[in-house]
């Protein structure tokens, strides 16, 4: 594809690279490369090497990352239903990787759509802490609030905002932040003939003048000593390492924190800046003639302990005003009812799990349990607030997808168990209900031991409650 790059775009990577340049134009015409990211919230590492049917090979600066060949085709298997790993693009694990989120942290996702890096950073925090997922394209949304469903991630809360609108709610209030900025895309170029057709030097400019904005809302809602990690899928200095000196100028309470800089990775160019900061060796360039990946760019920075200290906004003292919006106190009654009823006869062993009844979020019929109850999400677009539970009618409750998905079959009480090559499997992704005997009621039906969605049992037939635009056809 190399004679349908932009000309201006392979005249500025032929200076910018000199004697590497050759090699650099050459990746444009090889395979583009597949990855795969295994999600320990589901299943751990070396289980699922022993369960998989695909060829594998290790991406060595993510513990569970692997490539895969096309042919393979894992977005089409059951286990990918059922949450065991994400598509990823191989570089784009480095992000996440280098954020580093553990257990009990509160972290934001600031531009998170598709959800690649959300999973990623979820599957860090282990159940424990906050997610805060945001995106502020309506309709990519949807796709972002889906995959952390199917990956089994109970403890997220999915917005809709600008930056800017976040900035006021959040002040000094996440441990760490995730900017994985809008951009230019020239590291998509190989993968997506639309990105070329799409960039422009003008598009370059615009998204450095966008990464400014949105750096400058980070930087307002991370605490004192908090982490910030930015990244780009692009090779333009000026959306790299311009974008840290501009961003750095206006904040100098910040500071760049070494990346390790292991064989496959180059570092940054402090002369690719205006003015040239030295700092900038430690950020790191992934470019796609090192290693086995689409390319991109990372930077890790702190900001200092002694910074300004803000209120924190989730103080809690405030109670979410939306639940009571949304729902009546005589809703929000029926719908625990509702939910506690559906617990013990469904999944019994949970029943007690969900102890903390401020948690319990009603908006409209929808009922979610939340990560942080204490939070006021009033005037704010709000996805997921948390784990969906279900949907509440007439008294009852009709459990949600992403609640069979954060389950275990351990967990349930009833069980319909099939295997990944088990034909009745198939039919049930496509939506067919399935001949089977079996005690009546919810049915959690499981791929190898592993939960993929709902079914409800009825008179030897196991009615089918995969979501209607989840089928596959």
């Amino acid at each position: 594809m190399t004679q349908n790059l932009p000309g201006l775009f392979t005249e500025r990577m032929k200076n910018l690279l000199e004697q590497e340049y050759e090699a650099f134009i050459a990746s444009y015409d090889q395979p583009v490369t597949h990855g795969l990211r295994v999600n320990p919230l589901k299943v751990a590492r070396e289980r699922f090497l022993s369960l998989s049917p695909f060829a594998l090979e290790p991406v060595a600066w993510c513990a569970n990352g692997f490539r895969y060949r096309e042919q393979d085709r894992p977005g089409k298997h059951p286990f990918h239903a059922a949450g065991l790993y994400y598509l990823q693009e191989p570089s784009a694990m480095s992000a996440a990787e280098a954020l580093d989120a553990q257990p009990g942290e509160r972290i934001l996702d600031l531009c998170a759509a598709p959800g690649g890096k959300s999973t990623q950073l979820a599957a860090g925090l282990n159940g424990e802490g906050l997610l805060v997922a945001n995106e502020i394209h309506p309709v990519r949304v949807k796709a972002l609030a889906e995959n952390l469903e199917r990956c089994g991630v109970k403890n997220a809360v999915v917005t809709n905002e600008t930056p800017e609108r976040l900035q006021e709610r959040f002040p000094q209030f996440f441990d760490k932040i995730l900017v994985d900025a809008p951009c230019s895309g020239e590291g998509m170029f190989r993968k997506l003939p639309e990105a070329v057709e799409d960039w422009s030097p003008d598009k370059v400019t615009e998204c450095h003048l966008m990464q400014q904005d949105i750096l400058d809302a980070a930087s307002a809602m991370l605490k004192p000593g908090g982490t910030l990690v930015y990244s780009t899928c692009t090779f333009a200095p000026l959306e790299n390492e311009q974008s840290l000196v501009d961003f750095l100028a206006r904040h100098p309470e910040f500071t760049i924190v070494p990346l390790p800089q292991p064989e496959w990775f180059a570092p940054g160019q402090p002369s690719w800046a205006n003015p040239a900061c030295e700092a900038l060796s430690d950020t790191a360039r992934l470019w796609p003639h090192r290693l086995q990946g689409e390319g991109h760019y990372l930077a890790k920075l702190q900001k200092s302990a002694d910074a300004n200290a803000a209120p924190i906004a989730a103080s809690g003292k405030r109670k979410d005003k939306r639940a009571a919006k949304t729902a009546a106190p005589a809703g929000r009654k029926e719908a625990l009812a509702a939910w506690r009823a559906f617990a013990k006869e469904a999944m019994p062993q949970l029943a007690d799990a969900f102890a903390d009844e401020s948690a319990f979020v009603l908006f409209g019929e929808q009922l979610y349990y939340s990560p942080i109850p204490e939070m006021d999400w009033d005037k704010l677009k709000v996805a997921r607030v948390g784990l969906h539970l279900g949907t509440v009618k007439k008294n009852r409750l009709e459990p949600a997808h992403a609640l069979a998905l954060a389950i275990t079959p351990a967990e349930a009480a009833r069980v319909a168990a099939y295997s990944a090559d088990d034909p009745d499997l198939l039919r049930y992704l496509k939506g067919e209900a399935l001949a089977r005997d079996g005690a009546n009621g919810w049915t959690l039906v499981a791929v190898d031991g592993f939960s993929i969605g709902w079914g409800k049992q009825s008179e030897g037939l196991l009615k089918n409650h995969y979501p209607k635009g989840l089928r596959w056809v």
